[in-house]
């Protein structure tokens, strides 16, 4: 069972996520927060394995409190997926350096929110089913001064070539596919990854990678 922590200020967006989220088997609605501070209290309480968290809330935001729940050990198996009515690149940006998950825009269809709750659960891939890879590499363009990141030399060459693929947004199983690998050792090489360079999930991998250098906006294609 898969338990969903909502955090929006708007009680119907809240009633709206959750008889969307209820009506499914794996999924449970273990509580509500209608700002920022209540939301990182009622992660400590209740431990979810993954929070719905609006990004423009009163008083403490969803940036900072996505921010508060990364830094928090104790909270280090909670997925962070940011909502928000707006696309812009730089809220994507912004919610992937303060340690979300993923990004989702309030609109999307409810099979692609059920989608990313348990894609986040899993912390399998980097979600933005409404915005896919170009925000991803719009967010990097961001990045206009690459700094080498030493964490990096603790990588194998295979792991380099395996956490470039990560950051072009491609799942496990893309990755397998294109490294002829099956998508279980393509896991096991993420999985390493993420340990070495004391990532969070995916997302923070992603981070790295562009803010290190490693790859750059449009790399895949090149």
């Amino acid at each position: 069972m898969i338990r969903v922590l909502l955090a929006d200020d708007q009680r119907l967006v809240r009633a709206g996520f959750r008889s969307i989220l209820d009506d499914q088997d794996d999924i449970e609605v273990v509580g509500e927060a209608a700002d920022g501070k209540a939301a990182v209290w009622a992660c400590r309480e209740l431990r979810p394995d993954v929070i719905l968290m609006d990004i423009r809330m009163p008083g403490t935001d969803g940036l900072e409190a996505s921010r508060e729940i990364a830094g928090d050990a104790r909270l280090a198996s909670v997925k962070v997926v940011i909502l928000t009515t707006f696309d812009e690149d730089e809220y994507v940006y912004g919610a992937l350096r303060a340690g979300a998950t993923g990004f989702l825009v309030k609109d999307t269809e409810p099979e692609e929110l059920l989608q990313a709750v348990r894609v986040a659960a899993r912390g399998d891939a980097l979600i933005s089913p409404s915005i896919t890879r170009r925000l991803i590499a719009d967010f990097a363009g961001r990045v206009h001064n690459p700094v080498p990141n030493p964490q990096l030399d603790v990588l194998t060459n295979r792991e380099r070539e395996v956490m470039q693929l990560v950051a072009a947004g491609l799942t496990n199983d893309e990755i397998a596919a294109r490294l002829v690998l099956s998508p279980s050792t393509a896991k096991t090489h993420v999985s390493r990854i993420m340990a070495k360079l004391g990532a969070r999930d995916r997302s923070q991998v992603v981070v790295v990678a562009y803010e290190s250098g490693l790859v750059s906006p449009g790399w895949l294609a090149e």
